[in-house]
């Protein structure tokens, strides 16, 4: 099959390399490529050109960008296509996005990434929903490993986010917990705390680590949560708590 993947970064370049790997064709684009690529994916000139013949497109970018590429694209699509919105914002854009492009009639899924990216790839568990999620399910069943939720574009978004919340507020809280212990010399102490709960050491370092090094772009998916349960009419007190954490692990990164 023939795939264009918008926006490479840790995610995007990976999936693009196992597709590539899997014997696809691949081109990719971004402004600002930092990561490998395999040599069997093509690195556009432009997002238009790597959407031109796809069969499947994968925007893999961040909030701030996501409308603007749609909107870029958009008169190069066609309903042959399936255009995989797969950025963690809040279901309400991800509506915007496909209305954005229903005059190109293009199937628009909305793509949800609900476990970490780097050790399955491109057989990381996916959320899909839409109008055309069952027959994007039957199309790719041999590679990808989706699940359709029932629903508009937007509904696999927000049962990603409601995810988030459960998962991002407990690594805000072990890395709370080990910035006080740290500084009063009980770090082995709040370990085997959190450990007694989590029942890995494993698992607390992959909370650690991974919150400082991912801090900008889950604190973007914080904010999409925020965003989310506003717009539900709940007040985001966890999630914002979790937000204001992640804020200070990023200057914290910024500053190693």
């Amino acid at each position: 099959m023939k795939f264009a993947v918008l926006g490479l970064g840790e995610a995007g370049s990976r999936f693009a390399n196992d597709l590539a790997e899997l014997g696809h064709t691949v081109k990719g684009w971004d402004p600002n490529l930092r990561y490998l690529l395999n040599k069997s994916v093509y690195f556009a000139k432009s997002n238009v050109e790597a959407v031109k013949d796809a069969d499947i497109i994968f925007s893999a970018n961040e909030k701030e960008a996501a409308l603007d590429i749609a909107r870029e694209i958009a008169p190069f699509l066609n309903e042959k296509q399936f255009f995989c919105e797969m950025n963690t914002i809040a279901p309400d854009m991800k509506l915007s996005i496909a209305a954005l492009l229903s005059n190109a009639k293009v199937n628009v899924i909305d793509l949800a990434i609900m476990a970490p990216v780097p050790p399955a790839g491109i057989k990381t568990p996916f959320l899909v929903s839409g109008k055309a999620a069952a027959q994007f399910q039957a199309l790719t069943a041999s590679f990808l490993n989706v699940t359709v939720k029932a629903g508009d574009v937007g509904t696999a978004a927000g049962y990603k986010l409601m995810r988030s919340i459960v998962y991002k507020g407990v690594a805000a809280v072990i890395c709370e917990a080990m910035d006080i212990a740290k500084s009063m010399e009980e770090e082995s102490y709040m370990r085997k705390q959190i450990k007694s709960i989590l029942g890995s050491d494993e698992l607390i370092d992959r909370f650690l680590e991974g919150s400082i090094k991912h801090a900008n772009r889950r604190m973007k998916e914080m904010d999409a949560v925020c965003d989310f349960m506003v717009a539900n009419d709940k007040p985001p007190i966890m999630a914002k708590a979790t937000y204001e954490n992640l804020k200070k692990l990023n200057h914290l990164g910024h500053d190693l």
